[in-house]
């Protein structure tokens, strides 16, 4: 059996470029990129008026196997709404193709990159992987568990994706991931009714952000709810402060620790430092670091009106509104993460957004034994992923559940307020920021998220974890 090392997976570095803005869509459908002669495609089938119609016929797709064929997916989809269309996608796929078998397993969030790693290491690496691209993408394709599939790219149909999307997808020019799971911004939830009833203003500045955070406890009202147990969601603060106290300059000179770039720079002890006063002031709940998001421990302080704002990603629109619709439309609104006033007065630009233009893409695992390509196995996956999870039911319901596919065009009918909100911020953005779970390499990932924990535990100073921020970073490099 085909055995390959992932200490790479552990350790190497990728250099990933920061996401320019998306620029503007030119339709509201799922369109073919590619008009190419139709050779060995799905109209083949299309002709066998003794077969059943599949919504694949007339497309340029390959020609799929008639023999008994399994795929092993793995997704995060382990929520309402995302797991019912996740799952629905993958019905219509087996319906039109009933000699193929999808083993579908939804994986928890926090655990699934260690699970993962853990699947390609002892060879149970299954055949479709979501992922959020980044680092360790490249470090999966490197370690031999990712197809190329830039020729099947550029052969076969697919949606025609935003730029941003594509870009994500690829590493050192090659076609690595089919992005399916749409663009995802970052802003702040609030609770509109609770402001409405103090009489606060949407703050634009982080002073006056502060402002509104003492006004909410001096009516004993947590500022914001946070289950950081996930260790990634503290993170989305020290991202945002960075940010906007540097743009992003600090933060890609860490990355390469080139130039004097470092962790412990003055736009990263800025981010430790305002998030350490933060949790001396009671702006985060008690015990911050034992509750749990994958519990959703953090939305029910929002709705039982014990915190008024929550920092999250736009995934939070379908969520709440699953959890109660008619809560969700009287009470919650949302605003970007304030600026830095005297960061801007220098020149900082203050219109990085944090997220992602793919929200997560599917990458493929098709070998043999003998490590060459299963190209009957890969094929399938190909389909599957670009025209089941990219269909029109599925995006329709991507739609309704408040996220935007990562498709030209479906950003301009968005109708969810909020969501259309978030996305239009996106696509204002000077950058777009991956955030730096998914962005940095799997070992510099872990070290990292614990020292969210270390941060918001006040165990340890912002200088001390950004020294060990840059530790693991100089090893990930030197290796």
């Amino acid at each position: 059996m085909k055995k390959r090392v992932l200490a790479i997976l552990c350790s190497s570095v990728l250099a990933v470029s920061m996401l320019a803005g998306c620029g503007s869509a030119a339709s509201n459908a799922p369109a073919s990129a590619k008009t190419e002669t139709k050779t060995e495609t799905q109209t083949t089938e299309a002709t066998d008026t003794s077969a059943p119609a599949k919504q694949t016929d007339g497309k340029n797709l390959p020609v799929l196997t008639t023999e008994p064929l399994t795929i092993t997916l793995w997704d995060i989809s382990t929520e309402e709404p995302n797991k019912s269309i996740a799952e629905a996608a993958v019905a219509r796929f087996t319906a039109d193709y009933p000699n193929i078998t999808v083993n579908q397993v939804h994986q928890q969030n926090d655990t699934y990159k260690q699970q993962l790693i853990v699947a390609m290491s002892s060879g149970q690496c299954p055949n479709i992987y979501g992922h959020w691209g980044g680092g360790p993408m490249a470090e999966y394709y490197k370690s031999g568990h990712a197809n190329d599939i830039t020729e099947m790219y550029a052969k076969y149909d697919h949606p025609e994706y935003v730029d941003a999307a594509v870009a994500q997808s690829t590493y050192d020019g090659k076609m690595l991931a089919i992005p399916y799971s749409g663009l995802t911004g970052c802003d702040i939830f609030y609770n509109k009714t609770i402001f409405a009833e103090l009489g606060l203003e949407v703050p634009t500045t982080i002073d006056e952000l502060e402002a509104v955070c003492e006004t909410l406890k001096a009516n004993g009202i947590i500022p914001f709810t946070l289950a950081n147990a996930s260790k990634w969601t503290g993170s989305m603060y020290y991202m945002y402060l960075v940010a906007r106290h540097s743009g992003n300059a600090e933060f890609d000179a860490a990355y390469t620790q080139e130039n004097g770039g470092s962790f412990t720079s003055p736009a990263f002890i800025y981010a430790g430092e305002k998030i350490q006063e933060w949790v001396k002031k009671g702006y985060f709940p008690d015990g911050v670091n034992s509750l749990s998001a994958d519990d959703n421990q953090d939305r029910a302080l929002l709705y039982d009106g014990s915190a008024a704002m929550m920092l999250h990603g736009s995934w939070q629109v379908g969520g709440i509104k699953a959890d109660n619709e008619e809560w969700y439309n009287d009470n919650i609104s949302v605003f970007r993460f304030p600026e830095d006033s005297e960061a801007k007065a220098a020149g900082v630009p203050q219109n990085v957004e944090i997220g992602t233009a793919i929200g997560m893409g599917m990458s493929f695992n098709c070998f043999k034994e003998d490590g060459s390509v299963d190209q009957d196995l890969l094929d399938a996956c190909y389909v599957l992923a670009t025209q089941y999870f990219n269909d029109d039911t599925y995006n329709a319901a991507q739609v309704a559940a408040g996220t935007v596919p990562s498709i030209k065009g479906f950003n301009e009918n968005i109708e969810d307020p909020n969501n259309k909100y978030i996305i239009d911020e996106f696509f204002k953005a000077s950058n777009v920021q991956l955030w730096y779970d998914q962005y940095l390499p799997a070992s510099v990932t872990e070290v990292h998220k614990n020292c969210m924990t270390e941060l918001f535990g006040l165990e340890k100073t912002p200088k001390e974890i950004g020294e060990e921020q840059d530790a693991a970073m100089q090893k990930a490099l030197a290796e």
